[in-house]
Parts: structure tokens; C-alpha cells; sequence
């Protein structure tokens, strides 16, 4: 395999067909990125070429995003525990046994439900706007809680709003000092493939089991500081969704944990992706 070069694969897992971008050579250090909401491994498109010449970099999309099987919600019950199970099981069948996780939004609670499972197997922690902290919650999450605490039409409705071109939008360029440096190619892209038959669903069963990640938030933190697991916090410094609060709270329970607040938003690899890989190579370099 060609480190200058992304491949792009799909694996059957669990009867489903799981996309994922993979690059570097398989005898490098392995580094799993997991995206969050309304995206895909799309989100690393400019990440993973900076990474692939010291790291065996893999990025799935999830089942129901990206290119990956969106069954209905109908047909597949969309949890966080089930999407964390099938992406476990992604990683025996691509043979990773330890690597290092770098976690976005929904990728937090997926990747780290990997680490609560297997421990051993997890070498470091990159988060981007990836929360494990109820100090991370913003602002913006006041129509998902509504939804977690009741689900009826009346609570249903706004989130729906989230999953629009404008809502999606909103996430990428809020906060942004000059988002004329975001490309419309990235939210048009989440947008379309959210504007897919049966995604509504797909996504209203989603945010309503969101509680079912604070509810773990305890277990993270105790495995954080049961393992130290060397960590490093990439965060946008102006994000409404996850904010500043969450990344420095990864301090109380990792002392030596590595956090720098960006200036830029909610999805940081939009803007500062050569800055990013910049210090996953260093910070990976010195901790591995």
C-alpha cells in the first residue's frame, strides 16, 4: 500500500456494508478516526493525506452515514452501544489490535465505549470537539435535551431543524473569525446525504439515545484515570456545540493531557487541518 495514496474500501460487517478511507502503511503506527454528526469520514479529507507518511490511518463512516449502509430505522435499532459494537467489530476484522483514536462529536462516545471494551488496545486519545464532560455541553444542545428528556412531535420538530442544509451550515461556520476559509462543497455534501429517504428517522433515533452517553460520561473518566491514556484535546476554541469547558475538564482526570483551544469552530479540520496534524505527529511522536 502506497503511503502517498487513500484507498477507498468498504468492508462487510455484521451484514452491513461499512466505507471506510484507509492510507499509510499497515506496518506504521495505526491512528482510527472516527467522525461525529452530520458527517462522514469526509471530514478527514484534508487530515489523512498530512498523517498517511508516519501512520496507518483508517476512517470509517457509520453505519447510516457517508457511504456506508443507512438501513432504516425500521429495520436497525440506532444506538450509540450498537454503532460502537459494529465499529469494534470493523477494527478485529481490519486485524487492529492497538491503535491510537482520534474522536469528533459523535465519534466520542463511539471510540470510547471501544476503549471501555478493550482497553489494552487503545494507545492515545486524539478529541476534537469530542465531549466526555457535562462542562462541555453548549448552548446549542437545548433542542436535543428537550428531545432526551421526551420525545413527542413538539420536541422532534427543532432537532429536525439541526439536520437541515441550514442547521448543518450553522455548525460548520458559527464562530468562525473568517468562514469564507470553509469550503460550501463540505455542508452541501453532509446536507445531501442527510436530505436521503428515511435519515430523518435514522437521526431523531440517534439524538434521542444521546443519553445514553451521559450516562457513561463516569465510566470515561474513570478509565481515564485508571489507564492515563496519553490525550490529546484539538478543540475549537468558538464551537456552541462542545465548548472550550469540555476539553480543559479532560485535565482533572489526565493531568498530563495536552489541550489546545483553537481558534476556529466545530469542525476545526475545516480550517486548521496542517495545525492538527501538526501536533498529532508531535504529540504522538513524543508519547507513543
Amino acid at each position: 500500500m502506497s503511503a502517498e495514496r487513500i484507498h477507498y474500501r468498504t468492508a462487510v460487517v455484521g451484514g452491513q456494508e461499512i466505507f471506510y478511507r484507509e492510507a499509510g502503511s499497515p506496518d506504521a503506527p495505526a491512528l482510527l478516526l472516527l467522525h461525529g454528526f452530520p458527517t462522514s469520514s469526509h471530514m478527514f479529507r484534508d487530515l489523512i493525506p498530512k498523517l498517511a507518511a508516519r501512520y496507518h490511518v483508517i476512517a470509517p463512516d457509520h453505519l447510516g452515514f457517508g457511504y456506508s449502509s443507512a438501513p432504516s430505522a425500521k429495520e436497525y435499532a440506532y444506538t450509540f452501544a450498537n454503532l460502537a459494537a459494529l465499529t469494534g467489530e470493523f477494527t478485529e476484522q481490519l486485524g487492529l489490535t492497538r491503535f491510537a483514536l482520534y474522536i469528533q462529536d459523535y465519534g466520542a462516545p463511539i471510540g470510547l465505549r471501544l476503549a471501555l471494551a478493550h482497553p489494552e488496545r487503545i494507545t492515545a486519545i486524539i478529541t476534537q470537539n469530542g465531549n466526555a464532560y457535562t462542562e462541555g455541553l453548549g448552548e446549542a444542545w437545548e433542542a436535543p435535551l428537550a428531545l432526551i428528556a421526551e420525545r413527542t412531535p413538539e420536541t422532534e420538530a427543532p432537532v429536525r431543524e439541526i439536520s437541515s442544509l441550514e442547521g448543518i451550515k450553522w455548525q460548520y461556520l458559527h464562530g468562525l473569525p473568517d468562514p469564507s476559509l470553509v469550503s460550501p462543497d463540505a455542508y452541501h455534501y453532509d446536507a445531501a446525504l442527510m436530505a436521503r429517504e428515511g435519515q430523518d428517522a435514522v437521526q431523531l433515533d440517534l439524538m434521542a439515545d444521546y443519553g445514553s452517553n451521559f450516562a457513561l460520561y463516569p465510566a470515561f473518566q474513570e478509565y481515564f484515570r485508571d489507564s492515563q491514556v496519553p490525550l490529546l484535546a484539538t478543540w475549537g476554541a468558538h464551537d456552541e456545540i462542545f465548548v472550550p469547558a469540555g476539553a480543559l475538564a479532560f485535565l482533572r482526570d489526565l493531568p498530563e493531557a495536552e489541550v489546545h483551544l483553537l481558534p476556529t469552530g466545530h469542525f476545526a479540520l475545516e480550517t486548521h487541518a496542517a495545525q492538527i496534524a501538526s501536533l498529532i505527529d508531535d504529540f504522538l511522536t513524543r508519547r507513543l
